[in-house]
């Protein structure tokens, strides 16, 4: 079967109803609600939404499929010419209940246009309200392995891309600890689109395996309410970065998307404090301590 748009975008759809299975089941109390859209320019999607889990306070799980006229701000942005777009991806944010499980988005997608010009995109990263170094170097592992599989130059390469681009300038600290990230993947010598597409699918799959650890292993971890305060401020980093920095939140704007499915990455509370400063030797301070780029998490530990 030819790969195109359309098997493109059907095995998105697939992937989406996976990972909302594996989360559900995760969970065990929360369920995902569906709602269908419609973009008036071409397209739409489904977006499903789980609210007052168990363990998830907040997730969405968001698919689409748009096009039409590509908008003249992107073709300025992006560089390109003149000519109809296609654009499909699953795209997601979970924000957890309790402050000791992190919050974790993951986002692949295909962009191509009627002129010929295409490419992949997506990535995994990690925001944790708490760095440990054993669940870093355990993200991290995952991601490695599987890029090895396609590429031993994926990780260092992507690991980097997401160290930049995860990361809020105005506070000058990374939004997590990274993961990876890649754009316009296009076929080479050595690769063809459908090893291209192969790779994009291992990510999206790899994501409820990682996370679904993350609930087990986290979600009974005591807290107070510190930790529940420290939570609130790191999900106000996390809001800040999606609606200063993110050019997922961007191009769904400008093209006219659909608001709601949009902004489903914000948590259901967040926390601005002025000036605040952690204490000395604290959890919290060892946290801000690594939320730099270039880190080796895979060794941070050792």
């Amino acid at each position: 079967m030819t790969l195109d748009k359309h098997l493109i975008s059907e095995d998105f759809k697939q992937i989406q109803s996976h990972i909302c299975e594996q989360l559900e089941q995760a969970d065990g109390v929360g369920s995902f609600i569906r709602d269908h859209w419609q973009r008036p320019e071409g397209g739409g999607g489904l977006t499903r939404v789980l609210n007052d889990g168990a363990v998830i306070a907040k997730g969405g799980v968001a698919f689409s499929a748009v096009h039409g006229p590509t908008p003249e701000k992107i073709l300025k942005k992006l560089q390109l010419d003149t000519a109809d777009f296609f654009a499909t991806g699953v795209s997601i944010v979970i924000h957890p209940v309790s402050p000791m499980v992190p919050i974790i988005h993951m986002n692949i997608r295909y962009f191509e246009m009627s002129n010929g010009v295409y490419w992949f995109g997506g990535g995994i990263d990690l925001t944790p309200h708490y760095v440990v170094p054993e669940d870093a170097a355990f993200f991290h592992g995952q991601l490695k392995n599987l890029c090895d599989r396609f590429d031993p130059d994926y990780y260092p390469t992507f690991k980097a891309w997401a160290d930049d681009y995860f990361f809020l300038k105005h506070r000058q600290e990374t939004r997590g600890i990274g993961g990876i990230f890649f754009d316009r993947l296009t076929e080479t010598a050595s690769k063809t689109k459908e090893d291209l597409f192969s790779f994009v699918k291992e990510v999206g799959y790899l994501f409820p395996r990682i996370y679904t650890h993350y609930m087990r292993k986290n979600a009974d971890i005591p807290y107070g309410e510190k930790e529940l305060a420290w939570q609130a401020l790191r999900r106000g980093r996390y809001v800040e970065f999606n609606l200063v920095w993110d050019a997922g939140t961007k191009f769904g704007l400008d093209t006219n998307g659909r608001t709601e499915s949009i902004l489903m990455s914000m948590p259901p509370q967040a926390k601005w404090e002025y000036n605040h400063q952690t204490t000395e030797g604290s959890a919290e301070q060892f946290t801000l301590k690594h939320l730099q780029k270039g880190i080796d998490w895979l060794n941070l530990s050792k």
